[in-house]
């Protein structure tokens, strides 16, 4: 008997470290972190984010350097450091350091690094590295030469409201409702100045919604003035990195809407075109053209947004991939009428104001949507027929013919001679045919068959006409004159009436329940009398 084998006992899970306390656990965190620190006057707090052995007044002073250095020449671009415990890892060669930015001196670029410090039960954190730390002194005295500014704007910028500079609430709460308000009144002075002068010129006569500053020019003009600003005015690192974030939304934005508005005006102009060329089923496309464009512009425009804030696109783009299956199968029934009456429209198969019969439907289209064609009957009442529907449907378009079929079976009565019958079918042939608007070819006059009370004569032709309308019009004088031909000829058409009367000899003890009446029914001039039997 062989040996029992023991399964092997799975490890236990290795607990979870715990996150840094000063949060120093990715490299963003501890650069934020650090300049919040050293911005508050918290020397202590700061120094545990360098990776120095130096303390008391020399860790104090090279707290001071950094932030000074930081806050005067990093570039705002803190949205873009790795996020992640394990950094970008953009250098193979040296995976535990992160390059913050690089900063212009004297001698050459400086390269701002953080450093990952493994620690033994307490994980990995991310400090300023020394390498950097050794440099910054020497990059300090260069920078302390160049003045920040005049005293009035240093006063701005050092002076806090609920930790937040002066300067910032004034930009906020004065400067842009100013600049907004300034924008809108130049705006309005100089459109109302090139339109009078365009006027005068005789270059365009509807000015009404001319514009030379519209919104979106106009929050792209304010992310110019932040940018100068910015240029201008030294501001700590995360205040221009605040204004730098508002300057790229607004940029952002201000794009968006101004490729909106320039679809919106390109559509417009393809719509008058289509009117003028009475192509008014092109103009669902055209609105559904334009709402996938502005639907495409704003995803674009909100990749550049997340992309910016440092949130990866990819995602996004899965999650909308997911998400767009899902609202495929929830929606089947409506992109399959979408898709028909796009359909419809490119094949032109159906206009605004053709008469159709769809089923037992018969009307005049009305409007021809995306979704559903409305539909007009005879009624004066409205129906939406689904674009699916419709598709699907045999559908007979009576606009579209271009010869409306005159049809007739003529019932002339039995008394009439064979004499007049051909002088009838002779007539009738001439009279079609020399219609001036008559398809010649498909004229035929013929004696069709004895019918129970009447003798049939079938008429046959095609008339063009403009539409059913014009085309009653001429069938009524044609039917007119025919009946007016037959009454020439010496015959009759044949009518069924009905007679019912009381014979004089009207017995009146009747036997109840018997009919007390005589019916004769004439047809076509013959008289036959249907008596009861118990008055025969």
């Amino acid at each position: 008997m062989g040996l029992a084998t023991s399964a092997p006992v799975p490890a236990p899970p290795q607990a979870s470290l715990p996150a840094d306390s000063l949060g120093r656990d990715t490299p963003r965190d501890t650069v934020r972190n650090f300049i919040s620190a050293a911005g508050q006057k918290d020397s202590d707090a700061a120094i545990h984010y360098l990776n120095t052995p130096l303390r008391g007044e020399a860790a104090t002073a090279l707290v001071r350097q950094l932030s000074v250095v930081l806050n005067r020449r990093l570039p705002a671009k803190l949205n873009e450091i790795s996020d992640r415990p394990e950094g970008s890892l953009s250098d193979p060669k040296e995976p535990g350091t992160e390059l913050i930015g690089s900063i212009p001196s004297d001698v050459g670029n400086v390269e701002i690094l953080v450093e990952r410090i493994d620690r033994d039960k307490g994980g990995s954190i991310w400090l300023f590295s020394g390498k950097t730390l050794a440099e910054i002194p020497e990059l300090y005295a260069e920078i302390a030469s160049v003045p920040a500014g005049n005293r009035f704007a240093q006063y701005l910028v050092e002076t806090r409201i609920a930790r937040i500079a002066l300067i910032q609430w004034l930009a906020v709460l004065v400067g842009l409702p100013l600049l907004h308000f300034l924008g809108m009144r130049v705006n309005r002075f100089v459109s109302r100045l090139i339109g009078q002068l365009l006027l005068r010129m005789g270059k365009s006569p509807d000015l009404e919604d001319f514009e030379v500053l519209p919104a979106p020019v106009r929050l792209l003009l304010l992310a110019l003035i932040i940018r100068w600003a910015q240029s201008t005015i030294t501001l700590p690192l995360l205040a221009r990195q605040f204004w730098s974030g508002i300057a790229t939304i607004a940029v952002i934005v201000g794009f968006v809407w101004l490729l909106m508005r320039l679809n919106g005006v390109f559509e417009e102009k393809i719509r008058l075109r289509l009117g003028r060329r009475n192509l008014t089923g092109a103009l669902s496309i055209l609105r559904f053209a334009r709402s996938a464009v502005d639907a495409a512009v704003l995803f674009v425009g909100l990749l550049f947004l997340l992309n910016r804030f440092g949130v990866n696109p990819t995602a996004a783009l899965t999650g909308l991939g997911v998400g767009g299956i899902a609202v495929a199968l929830a929606a089947q029934k409506t992109l399959e009428n979408v898709i028909a009456g796009i359909s419809l429209i490119s094949d032109k198969a159906i206009r605004v104001g053709d008469f159709l019969r769809i089923g037992p439907t018969l009307g005049t289209v009305t409007d021809i949507g995306l979704r559903s064609t409305r539909i007009r009957t005879l009624d004066r009442s409205i129906v939406n027929v689904p674009n699916g529907q419709i598709a699907n449907a045999s559908l007979e378009n009576l606009t579209l013919r271009d010869q409306f079929w005159f049809h007739h079976i003529l019932r002339i009565t039995s008394d009439t001679t064979g004499t007049q019958l051909r002088s009838i079918l002779a007539g009738l042939t001439q009279f079609l045919t020399k219609r001036p608007t008559v398809n010649e070819p498909s004229v035929h006059v013929r004696f069709l068959a004895f019918g129970e009370s009447s003798l049939d004569v079938e008429m046959f032709a095609y008339f063009p006409a403009r539409d059913w309308k014009d085309f009653l019009r001429i069938q009524e004088g044609l039917l007119l004159e025919i009946v007016e031909m037959i009454e020439r000829a010496g015959a009759k058409v044949a009518l069924p009436t009905r007679i019912t009367y009381v014979p004089d000899s009207f017995p009146m003890d009747h036997t109840p329940g018997v009919a007390e009446q005589v019916t004769t029914t004439q047809e076509d001039g013959a008289a036959k009398s249907h008596v009861p039997d118990a008055w025969a």
